[in-house]
């Protein structure tokens, strides 16, 4: 049951001041990306309606193909970060500084520069560098050890990160603060210091560069 107001008393919600910033950052390690791709989907897709069926034969592997498909590319034909990562790092960094995870969800949002053409996934558009592949041993979940190739951007990739704050729960140093938390101790992609199954390989950390 709602509690009980008083006679004559009002509530009073302010209006939201939401407030826009971006941050230029330079990567000084490397960023590597996995996208789930389109090919998997469809193969999973394909086991998944043909129950009872024999399983496929399986194809030789087309590494260079696993490589193009692990890349987000926008509609407009750039590569890009995904936003909803960025901001997932953002969340996870307030666990460092104490501040309430469930709270950060609602305050901080990066607004996408683009979609991916692929999967509709927000990105933020990689300015500078270029992927280069790697190559890269992995131990799957059944033990096995497997090749993978994945796009890498060396040390010195760019990107101009936007913002939207909610201004009423963060100021712009607030933001700044916590994002350069981000380069330094979550990181972003693959083998990220923040990993969720390993410490990471020192991956995806940056600096926010002033100009």
């Amino acid at each position: 049951m709602p509690p009980k107001r008083a006679k004559n008393e009002e509530i009073v919600i302010t209006a939201p001041d939401l407030r826009d910033i971006n941050f230029l950052i330079r990567g000084d390690a490397p960023y590597v990306q996995n996208k789930f791709s389109a090919k998997a989907r469809m193969e999973m897709e394909d086991a998944q309606s043909r129950t009872g069926a024999k399983p496929k034969k399986r194809e030789p592997k087309d590494f260079q193909e696993t490589w193009q498909q692990a890349l987000h590319v926008s509609t407009e034909g750039w590569y890009g970060i995904p936003a909803n990562g960025i901001r997932a790092a953002m969340v996870s960094a307030c666990r460092i500084v104490g501040f309430a995870m469930t709270q950060a969800k609602l305050a901080v949002f990066v607004p996408a520069h683009g979609f991916d053409e692929d999967d509709g996934t927000p990105l933020i558009k990689i300015t500078k560098g270029s992927p280069m592949i790697h190559k890269g041993m992995v131990r799957l979940a059944t033990g096995v050890a497997d090749v993978r190739w994945r796009p890498i951007w060396h040390p010195g990739w760019e990107a101009i990160v936007p913002f939207r704050y909610d201004a009423g729960m963060f100021t712009a140093s607030d933001v700044g603060n916590l994002f350069q938390r981000v380069g330094m101790q979550v990181g972003l992609g693959e083998g990220r210091p923040d990993s969720k199954k390993s410490v990471g390989m020192g991956w995806g950390t940056f600096q926010i560069v002033y100009e």
